[in-house]
């Protein structure tokens, strides 16, 4: 017996299914599945550089014969939706294993959604583990799954799934073969004369599926008293066992397709049946649409963010245990760019300028917060390029503020490549600044095309990134120091005030991956309180709150020197050597 997160028991899953090959994008609450996939013995492990990708080349090895275990987020389903969706109707070769991972609560993630309608939609099976141990047997037997209805299979998590550790039993691993390739244009050629008869197919898939679910092992009843039955799935389930331990409770293992008769029978057996669901009402709809009567709640479930024992029982009229207040003059730790971090000079000098900042997702969409405040939107991986073409268009023509992209490195490699290229072949103009921090920092630092870095260490090569950039037709690219704030500003300047489409690259590699401390940095008794520093948002300053004036936590600094270049009054300094960097930035 050991304790594993259900990532890592995914991961297990489908190495004890014998499955060869994993390929994902990283994005949290999946990203630890396939970095521990990436440890087991006789596996190829990648990251791909988003996740329509990731599917396809599982997609291609599957229909080599290999078993392939993918893994995203609930939000890199949209990106992966289109080879998803046509592999439902091509089928596989072997087993194809798909971790859609959830968020609600969207602790890190833009926003709430859940997977089971793309599942619904796309018509492909989905398996709905409420711990780690069923997380393994789930993915483990997934793959027969897979191959037994020539399909792709979900898997899905929620947060709570992927990172809570439980007891599992892991198992050895199968030794199962490549299945044998044979040249089938009409099963792999998805052109209308041959996907005409594969939907055939997938009808016929769909009723096998449906007979399937009404005995599937995956489903199971606890019985408690009659008077309340209640449908769930997944994390829920644990939150609906504990609030309500004399209900009886029909667990869904297989969200989709649902088990019509055995759904029936339950609601027969019990005096009122409920759907209980996060974030979500597709179980509700779900149920309700095979005509079966759903009760109204004694008080609503809350429609977003994740449930607990306590909201589950507060929705059927119970009591609660009340939480305890939280005590008083405890300091709030909203997130902030780490102490050193490259990205904040270039977020400062943005907010100087007033400039409107088209961001995107990574940990600079921290730039977002106080005190430097320096981004005006975000809303998908790429957008931040796509977008500030499309403000340049609406502004073509008038006097406006200027308008930056800012991207980084990993992300620009998954979608911003292709806004760009979109930009130059219709001319556009505008700034776009890549913060190459030489990694993929907020999941985890895992490897990019462009610092070159496989999951499973390979020699690779590192991608030219300015060299990409030019090559597309960019005659305007630039390789600016972020931690030089005279540099940067220059650099923005020239930039927003051509009429040409700039490139500014700032490399810098991320302080959790350059773990060089320098001498930490103290203020001297010239501090004027003026309050420069403190603007940078580095969590390493803070104010004394006898005279305003600055303190630096030597604890936090690193030492890079970044405080220093925006004090005008040479107050920051390092004690070794009584000298500060060179000053008097701020204007």
């Amino acid at each position: 017996m050991e304790l594993m997160s259900g990532n890592e028991a995914i991961a297990q899953g489908a190495w004890e299914a014998g499955a060869h090959i994993g390929v994902a994008y990283p994005g949290t609450p999946s990203t630890e599945t396939l970095e521990a996939f990436a440890k087991k013995d006789g596996v190829y492990a990648e990251w791909a550089v988003n996740e329509k990708v990731a599917v396809e080349v599982g997609i291609g090895a599957s229909a080599a014969g290999a078993r392939v275990l993918t893994t995203m987020k609930h939000v890199g389903v949209n990106v992966a939706a289109d080879p998803l969706f046509t592999a439902a109707y091509s089928g596989v070769g072997g087993g194809l294993v798909v971790l859609a991972a959830d968020d609600p609560g969207m602790y890190s993630s833009q926003n709430e959604q859940d997977s089971h309608w793309y599942a619904r939609a796309a018509h492909i099976p989905m398996l709905d583990p409420a711990d780690s141990a069923e997380a393994l047997r789930y993915t483990r037997e997934a793959f027969e799954l897979s191959e037994r209805f020539d399909v792709p299979v979900f898997i899905r998590s929620t947060v709570r799934v992927s990172h809570t550790k439980t007891p599992v039993e892991p198992g050895a691993r199968e030794d199962v073969a490549l299945k044998a390739y044979e040249s089938n244009p009409a099963k792999w050629v998805m052109m209308p004369a041959f996907a005409k008869p594969r939907r055939k197919v997938q009808l016929e898939r769909i009723d096998a599926l449906r007979a399937w679910v009404e005995d599937c092992p995956y489903n199971e009843v606890k019985r408690g008293g009659s008077a309340v039955g209640v449908v769930c799935a997944g994390a829920t389930f644990m939150h609906v066992t504990e609030a309500l331990p004399d209900a009886s409770v029909f667990k869904l293992g297989c969200t989709w397709p649902l088990p019509e008769h055995a759904l029936r029978a339950f609601a027969d057996s019990v005096d009122a049946l409920y759907v209980v669901e996060e974030a979500s009402e597709y179980l509700n709809e779900s149920v309700r649409a095979l005509g079966i009567e759903v009760a109204p709640f004694a008080a609503p479930l809350p429609r977003d963010g994740e449930l607990t024992p306590g909201l589950v029982r507060a929705a059927f009229g119970y009591d609660a245990p009340a939480h305890a207040d939280m005590p008083a003059g405890i300091p709030g730790r909203p997130p902030a760019l780490c102490a050193g971090c490259p990205h904040r000079l270039v977020f400062k000098e943005l907010a100087r300028m007033k400039a409107v900042v088209t961001g995107d997702i990574g940990c600079y969409t921290l730039g977002a917060l106080p005190p430097l405040s320096a981004m005006d939107t975000t809303i998908d991986m790429g957008a931040s390029v796509s977008m500030s073409h499309g403000f340049e268009l609406a502004w073509a023509g008038t006097d406006h503020r200027p308008v930056v992209g800012v991207i980084g490195d990993s992300t620009f490699a998954h979608s911003g490549l292709s806004a760009l290229i979109s930009t130059v072949y219709n001319q556009g103009a505008g700034t776009v600044c890549v913060l190459d921090n030489r990694t993929t920092a907020m999941t985890g630092r895992q490897g990019n095309p462009f610092n070159g870095e496989t999951l499973q260490k390979r020699p690779s090569r590192e991608l030219d990134l300015e060299g990409v950039v030019r090559a597309i037709g960019v005659e305007d690219v630039r390789t600016i120091d972020p931690n030089d704030a005279k540099a940067v500003r220059r650099a923005l300047k020239e930039a927003v005030a051509s009429d040409e489409l700039s490139v500014l690259v700032f490399r810098s590699p991320c302080v959790l991956i350059d773990r060089i401390r320098e001498t930490p940095y103290a203020v001297s008794e010239s501090c004027t309180a003026c309050g420069v520093c403190s603007t940078l948002g580095c969590p390493a300053i803070a104010k004394d709150p006898a005279n305003d004036h600055a303190l630096i936590d030597a604890a936090q600094c690193i030492g890079c020197g970044q405080c220093a270049q925006y004090c005008a009054y040479g107050a920051i300094v390092q004690p070794a050597s009584g000298s500060s960097s060179e000053g008097g930035s701020h204007e």
